[in-house]
């Protein structure tokens, strides 16, 4: 999509932090970490978010959580990390694309907003 902040990240018309890329899956620094390591697992396809996975697409979000550990790994969160993904706006989406957010590097506590 022309105007959306995760397509545009991708395409590198708005700079990033990388720290994955492949064919299918995109991840990068969040601009506004919310824990020591905060990275963003995004799909390359535009899928507006959870409730846009569909049976055509569903592979591709397989394919992330089979990314996310390798990731984790790469950066040293051997004692553990949360994935988080937030659907809608009363969740807290704030860009409709989905994205899953990797957040560790210290231990994270069990508070629900």
């Amino acid at each position: 999509m022309a105007d959306c902040l995760f397509c545009k990240i991708i395409a590198g018309e708005i700079p990033s932090t990388k720290v994955y890329e492949d064919e299918l899956v995109f991840a990068f620094r969040d601009i506004a970490p919310q824990a020591p390591t905060h990275i963003l697992v995004i799909p390359k396809a535009h899928i507006s978010g959870c409730n846009g996975v569909t049976p055509d697409n569903s592979a591709v979000v397989a394919h992330i959580f089979e990314v996310i550990p390798q990731i984790a790994a790469a950066e040293g969160l051997t004692g553990g990390y949360r994935v988080v993904s937030n659907c809608g706006d009363d969740a807290g989406q704030t860009v409709h694309h989905l994205h899953f957010h990797i957040l560790g590097g210290k231990k994270l506590t069990l508070e629900m907003a």
